[in-house]
Order: C-alpha cells, then structure tokens, then sequence
C-alpha cells in the first residue's frame, strides 16, 4: 500500500504558520495606521502574551514584517518599527510609479466594465471618506480595480508592497490635509483615460499622479521634521 503524499505535511507547523500570518497581518495593519510609531519596540515577549502564543511565530511574523521594510531589528533592542528616510519615501515612489504606470499601460486596453465601475464607485466614495485609514483603503481600491485587468499579479503584489511601505506617511499627511480636490481631479482624469482604453494616456497620468502626490509627501515630510527637530533644539 502506498504511503498517502500528504504524510509529510506537518499539519502542527501549518497551524503555527497560519498563527504567524495573523500576527504579522495584525501588526502590518498597526504600522500602517500609524498606531504603531516608527522606533517603537515591538517587545516579543508581550506580543506572544497578547496572542497567547509562544515566541516563534512572533519572531516569523517579525521576520517577514522585516523583509516588508517595516521592521528593523537592532542589536541589544530587538525589533523595532522602521523609520524611512525622504530619499527612502521618495524611491519608493519613484519605484512605484515605474511599476503602476506599466500596470496603467497593460491594463488600459483591457479594462473590464465592471472594473471600471468598482473604480468609478472608489473615486466617488474617496471625496466623502471621512479619515485617513478610509482614504487609503479607497485609494488602493480604486487603483487595484484599475490594474487587475493587467493580469499580472506578482507586479500587483510588488505594488501593493511598495504602497504598505509609505502609507504610514501618506495617512498623516492626508489627516492635516482631509481636503484633496487636486487628487480627486487626478483620478478622475486617470479613469476618463482608461474608459477610452488609452493605454498610453493611463501610464503617464498614472506616474505622474504618483510623482506629484511623492512630492508632496517629502515637502510634508521635510516640513514636519524640520519643525520637530528645531522643537528638540531650541
């Protein structure tokens, strides 16, 4: 008799995998909201506590929270949330307009009614969001929409990465600027392009959608830094 193939799947570290999905999902979600604030330690102690669980699946958590960029870990501290440079942010950005502009282009030609629908329906429910974690869920829903008919969906993956990366940045600044007109006017101008299926309209008002909010970011950002540093230093 044969041995049944699925002998060899240890069925107890899939459970402590899925655990460890949990933790990190739940943490990614903590860092991009901005609950959880760049330099804090993530004590692994506490969070196996919390989850009731021991600290491995914490450390795997933590690990993949790393290869994301949004956890560093120092020696002598353990892991602590990461802290992004302007020129970081700023590269980020500029590797994602690369990456959402041949998502624009690959998808234009494409795009399914329905999807332009779900896109058109993000837009209007993005100019009554009433915060910022609405805002970014929106934002990722409006532009998911328009590239799922790219059909690629390790570049989705990459850009979505790219977007857990800076949101934390992007919602504090959407929380002191609720008020977006310009955005929304750029979105719109993104979706008129894709209901004309222009392939090449939609790559470059879709990297220069995603330069221009880039750059006000880093203003932001540079901004805010200076003040708070000339605060500490008076």
């Amino acid at each position: 008799m044969m041995n049944d193939p699925l002998d060899v799947l240890n069925i107890p570290e899939l459970e402590r995998l899925s655990v460890s999905d949990r933790i990190a999902e739940t943490l990614r979600d903590a860092i991009v909201d901005g609950l959880l604030a760049a330099g804090e330690v993530l004590r692994q102690d506490d969070i196996a506590a919390r989850f009731a669980v021991s600290k491995i699946p914490v450390r795997e958590a933590l690990k993949r929270l790393e290869a994301e960029g949004l956890v560093t870990f120092i020696r002598n501290r353990g892991a602590i949330v990461a802290s992004l440079s302007t020129d970081e942010i700023m590269e980020y950005l500029d590797i994602r307009a690369m990456l959402e502009a041949r998502a624009a282009q690959l998808s234009a030609p494409h795009i399914s009614d329905a999807n332009l629908a779900l896109a058109q329906a993000s837009l209007d429910a993005l100019g009554c969001a009433k915060n910022a974690r609405q805002w970014g869920e929106l934002n990722w829903q409006l532009h998911s929409a328009l590239y799922a008919d790219a059909k690629r969906p390790i570049l989705l993956a990459e850009i979505r990465s790219l977007y857990d990366k800076v949101e934390r940045y992007v919602r504090a600044l959407l929380a002191m600027t609720p008020e977006m007109p310009k955005t929304q006017a750029e979105h719109q101008a993104i979706l008129d392009a894709f209901a004309r299926r222009d392939a090449d309209a939609a790559a470059e008002l879709t990297r220069a959608h995603v330069l221009d909010a880039g750059a006000s970011l880093v203003k932001y950002l540079s901004d805010h830094r200076d003040h708070h540093h000339k605060g500490e230093n008076p």
